[in-house]
């Protein structure tokens, strides 16, 4: 299938990760891989006051070595839910644009999902409405060994520098950032920080990021 990515399963995932929301009308999310740790897939990375801050989503330990991506299960054994809410109210709560999105992100912390797929999709789904988002979205029904025509970023977009592939099709312009001028600018983070410090004009930074697509109006 042409213009269509294949993608991981992502954490309120990266502005990376977004603008191929943007790139391709056609996203997959692969559910049927190999459960893939010290990833975006149960980690997100925020500004905060000390820099940047990488937020993790525990998850249960699998009784054998490998476990499916859909068969991974959140743990509650911390209280790891208000520790992220703490940290995204203090890393944000002085950025342009908190008060106006703030409330549609507190049900991700107040009530529990017991697979972190599902949990996912359900903040992407969140974040694609704020940002109006029109990529059409789904699940592999088994998984893609022959990507064909596919443009395959499931394992490319990676918290490791070492591990990412290199993607030339994406430019991370510098905005503004509650801790710049402290830090200086921190690219490509969670696609939270584009929305608290951007607001309504995320939808045209994810355009803008995209090398060579024509952006509207």
């Amino acid at each position: 299938m042409e213009n269509t990515v294949l993608l991981s399963t992502a954490y309120f995932a990266p502005i990376q990760y977004y603008s191929k929301l943007i790139q391709f009308p056609n996203v997959i999310i692969e559910q049927f891989e190999n459960y893939s740790k010290q990833s975006y897939r149960n980690r997100c990375t925020i500004f905060a006051a000390n820099g940047a801050l990488a937020l993790s989503v525990p998850v249960l330990k699998a009784s054998s070595k490998k476990i499916l991506t859909k068969d991974v299960r959140i743990s509650y054994d911390t209280n790891w839910q208000k520790l992220h809410w703490k940290g995204i109210e203090s890393a944000y709560n002085s950025s342009p644009f908190y008060e106006f999105y703030i409330d549609d992100f507190a049900r991700f912390f107040d009530r529990k999902w017991d697979f972190l797929l599902d949990f996912n999709m359900e903040i992407q789904n969140q974040v694609i409405s704020l940002i109006d988002l029109e990529s059409t979205i789904r699940t592999t029904d088994d998984y893609i060994e022959d990507v064909g025509n596919l443009v395959d970023f499931r394992d490319g977009i990676h918290p490791k520098a070492s591990k990412s592939i290199i993607d030339p099709s994406f430019e991370s312009k510098e905005y503004y950032q509650v801790f710049s001028d402290k830090f200086g600018f921190i690219e490509n983070l969670s696609i939270l920080d584009l929305l608290f410090n951007l607001g309504p004009d995320s939808q045209l930074y994810l355009e803008q990021s995209v090398k060579g697509l024509k952006v509207k109006g």
